[in-house]
């Protein structure tokens, strides 16, 4: 049987022993029927993780902590996907994809033809909906470091934040004929990315104009018009193949 990995919000370096929130705990008693003496693995976000054992398996269940391992799993190529909200789960998809697919950040963005409507309390319940998808992703695949879930921003906002950015910027644009490859030409091997996609509908004309005056490049993905949840995945997973570590 697989070893239950297990995200602790807590710091665990230095602890012997350790109790999990109530969510963790369930998941483990209720979900898995795990009992006392079962191992886990425990990470914190902080690199690395732990091995651990099972030792109450009550509300909040004790773990004791063990031997800690500096595998990170993390990639290379840092890569920050700034994406419009797409309606129902959607984007919940996208935010647990993009996380198995290594990315680094994560920016909702508010677009031209964006539709959701997110502010107030709303937004602060969407937001700890999103990051736990993301914990979640993490534990099914052995990432060690959890991707942030930054605050929704308006695009033109964003843009003008962006414009300084160390990294490699990409638009997603199916009109143009820039490729990866003749982008590695001419700016090299980069550390970092930028991916930033539209939602449903894509990027308005008017959007793609202002992010290619901010420094973007326009990329392809093939002759094919992909879908808002799927575009980001066949993204990250070419510019993993290209820069990171696939």
């Amino acid at each position: 049987m697989r070893i239950p990995r297990i995200y602790s919000a807590e710091p665990l370096a230095g602890k012997s022993e350790i109790q999990l929130d109530e969510a963790a705990s369930r998941h483990l008693v209720k979900v898995l029927r795990l009992g006392p003496g079962r191992p886990l693995i425990l990470f914190d976000g902080e690199g690395g993780e732990y091995e651990a054992e099972l030792l109450d398996a009550g509300k909040k269940a004790l773990v004791k902590i063990g031997a800690h391992s500096e595998d990170d799993r993390q990639s290379p190529l840092a890569i920050t996907l700034a994406i419009g909200i797409s309606r129902g789960d959607r984007f919940d998809w996208v935010i647990q994809k993009a996380t198995e697919l290594g990315v680094t950040a994560i920016q909702p963005l508010f677009t031209e033809r964006c539709e959701v409507k997110l502010s107030g309390e709303r937004l602060e319940k969407k937001l700890s909906q999103w990051q736990q998808i993301a914990i979640s992703a993490c534990e099914q695949s052995a990432r060690n470091r959890v991707p942030e879930i930054l605050s929704p921003q308006k695009f033109i906002q964003y843009l003008d934040q962006s414009k300084d950015a160390a990294a490699l910027k990409l638009v997603l644009h199916h009109r143009t004929d820039s490729t990866l490859v003749e982008l590695e030409q001419q700016a090299g091997r980069p550390d970092a990315a930028l991916l930033l996609v539209g939602p449903e509908g894509g990027l308005s004309a008017e959007e793609i104009e202002l992010a290619l005056r901010q420094g973007f490049h326009p990329l392809r993905l093939g002759p094919r018009v992909l879908r808002t949840e799927t575009a980001p995945v066949a993204a990250l997973s070419v510019l993993q193949f290209q820069w990171g570590d696939f």
